[in-house]
């Protein structure tokens, strides 16, 4: 597994990472969350060894980064930050590279070179110069460094900047592809992504851990999971129906929160998230003669608990 145990790095008198701890096995898919500037980029360098943490450690298959960096890396492939590539060798040489560093020879490096290709869809700029690629296509020759030795942990840092939405779409594919058999960590602040790809997510601010859990508990956690979202046509009276919706049993607060052309809005909270009041809300208008024309209950959102979390 890939660990991490109260790693700290001060930059003079400015703290970047503060006690952060966590670990995750084989299988799993960590989504590392958090603003910019909040220390996301600083831990995953720590937990690859190329900064020295001013305080903790951290350990890759059972090998710690600073006293056994290289059997840590050995097994780990890294996809930095702005994909660091040779802008003036072509993309087979780079990869060639890289593979001749990785210890791979004859029939072997040949092998792992084409399935990289393959794999991160770069056969139509094989033999083409890196400067003259698009920053897309850098970003698949760095992912396709990452996964050419088929490490068994893998760390990437925005590993979908700068792509596309087809090009993210299948670098989510490879990634999901890849993910039974590795451990794998994720930083980043695209939500849909934690979403779609992600099995748990731990949001960090000011450098420090303030939330870990799956994405769906996640979303649990916002304050408006479980609020009710009532929606009235013009000819209500928004007034009478906000009283009767507030003095609802299990009815923390109520407010209008929209009104447009044809359309009257009113959300809702509850006293208990997990105690809907989606039935004590319609049996409370109806009792008093107030017909909406609908009713939804609001599931909680990552966007809302990042923002409550990280602002």
């Amino acid at each position: 597994m890939i660990e991490a145990i109260d790693l700290t790095r001060d930059f003079g008198p400015n703290r970047a990472v503060d006690g952060i701890s966590f670990s995750i096995k084989k299988g799993e898919i960590l989504g590392f969350l958090g603003p910019n500037g909040a220390g996301k980029s600083t831990t995953m360098r720590m937990i690859m060894g190329y900064i020295s943490p001013t305080r903790g450690s951290a350990s890759i298959g059972g090998h710690d980064v600073a006293s056994d960096p290289v059997a840590a890396r050995k097994k780990t492939g890294y996809l930095p930050e702005n994909a660091p590539v040779y802008p003036d060798m072509t993309v087979f040489d780079y990869l060639d590279f890289c593979a001749g560093i990785r210890g791979f020879k004859g029939a072997e490096k040949t092998g792992k070179i084409g399935g990289a290709i393959e794999k991160c869809f770069l056969g139509q700029v094989t033999h083409q110069t890196i400067s003259t690629l698009s920053k897309g296509f850098k970003q698949r020759v760095c992912f396709a460094q990452s996964i050419l030795h088929d490490p068994e942990y893998l760390i990437m840092d925005e590993p979908t900047d700068g792509l596309d939405p087809n090009q993210k779409h299948e670098v989510r594919m490879m990634i999901r592809e890849m993910s039974q058999k590795k451990a794998m960590i994720i930083s980043t602040h695209i939500l849909d992504e934690v979403e779609a790809l992600c099995t748990r997510a731990i949001i960090i601010s000011n450098g420090r851990i303030v939330a870990d859990e799956t994405p769906e508990n996640l979303k649990k956690m916002a304050s408006n999971h479980g609020a009710v979202r009532i929606l009235f046509d013009e000819t209500a009276d928004p007034g009478a129906a906000l009283s009767c919706i507030k003095k609802t049993p299990g009815v923390k607060w109520a407010r209008q929160t929209g009104f447009k052309v044809g359309e009257i809005e009113i959300e809702a909270r509850p006293d208990d998230p997990s105690a809907p009041i989606e039935g004590n809300i319609t049996a409370s208008l109806a009792a008093n003669d107030q017909t909406p024309k609908s009713v939804v209950i609001q599931q909680g959102r990552l966007d809302d608990l990042f923002r409550e979390l990280t602002t």
